[in-house]
């Protein structure tokens, strides 16, 4: 597990991310401005920080400057929403180890975090941490490299299949409402295109169930959502019945 300081003053962005990190593994923790972010990354012993350029205060090309200026090592991934390639190079000559534009597609964002932590403890000459991984029934679901497997063979998601299956995965067997899927998916209120949701459902279903028609998994919950049961009760068919025993 990873140490990650997240310093965004946008508020949305940066809890959404924390999110996204701690269900890689990682321990993240926000600072919502640049001398906040300073002051923690002085004296917090942090594997990577994820630092935004345009910041209240301190911004983060002062950070970097002074967080290099003072011999600090650790991983920088600078995420801004400038484009301009100026601003970039002058990011990467400070002393960021990568660089992220907004808007930015999670899952890249979420690689790059992961290849300079294996940067980083291949550096240190440390051992690579396990990779992260859940299961349930037969499948199986990497959330490194993002490969997803039903009885050890590999099961292609489309994008939005594997963000909405990781959704679920992500709230431990709890319900979560469809406007919230959809917001935290797609980025849109349920009233638009809600009908999309229950597609990917039903192809989440297909891929991953035994019998998508009696889902054992991926379930409905009426006037509630959806939740994933990572452990449900055995169905009736699957419990072993007893021989009976006749004297003869």
């Amino acid at each position: 597990m990873a140490r990650v300081l997240v310093v965004e003053d946008n508020p949305n962005l940066a809890l959404g991310l924390c999110g996204n990190l701690e269900f890689e593994g990682h321990q993240a923790e926000i600072a919502r401005d640049g001398s906040a972010g300073l002051i923690r990354a002085r004296t917090g012993a942090y594997d990577l920080i994820v630092l935004d350029l345009m910041l209240p205060g301190l911004d983060g090309f002062r950070v970097l400057e002074v967080l290099r200026g003072e011999g600090l090592t650790v991983p920088v991934l600078v995420l801004t929403a400038r484009g301009d390639e100026a601003d970039k190079v002058r990011g990467l000559r400070g002393g960021a180890d990568d660089y992220v534009t907004k808007p930015f597609a999670l899952r890249e964002l979420l690689a790059r975090v992961a290849a300079l932590l294996r940067r980083a403890r291949a550096a240190a000459g440390e051992p690579p941490e396990p990779e992260p991984g859940f299961r349930f029934g037969e499948v199986g679901v990497n959330s490194a490299t993002r490969v997803v497997t039903r009885a050890g063979r590999d099961v292609p998601l489309r994008p939005k299949e594997y963000d909405l299956l990781l959704a679920l995965l992500r709230r431990e067997g709890r319900v979560v409402g469809r406007a919230e899927l959809l917001r935290e998916v797609w980025g849109y209120h349920e009233s638009v295109l809600s009908r999309t949701l229950d597609t990917h459902i039903g192809e989440l279903r297909r891929k991953l169930e035994a019998d998508p028609g009696e889902p054992r998994h991926i379930l409905t919950v009426r006037k509630a959502g959806y939740r994933l049961a990572m452990n449900p009760e055995p169905a009736a068919n699957d419990q072993a019945t007893a021989p009976s025993l006749r004297s003869g």
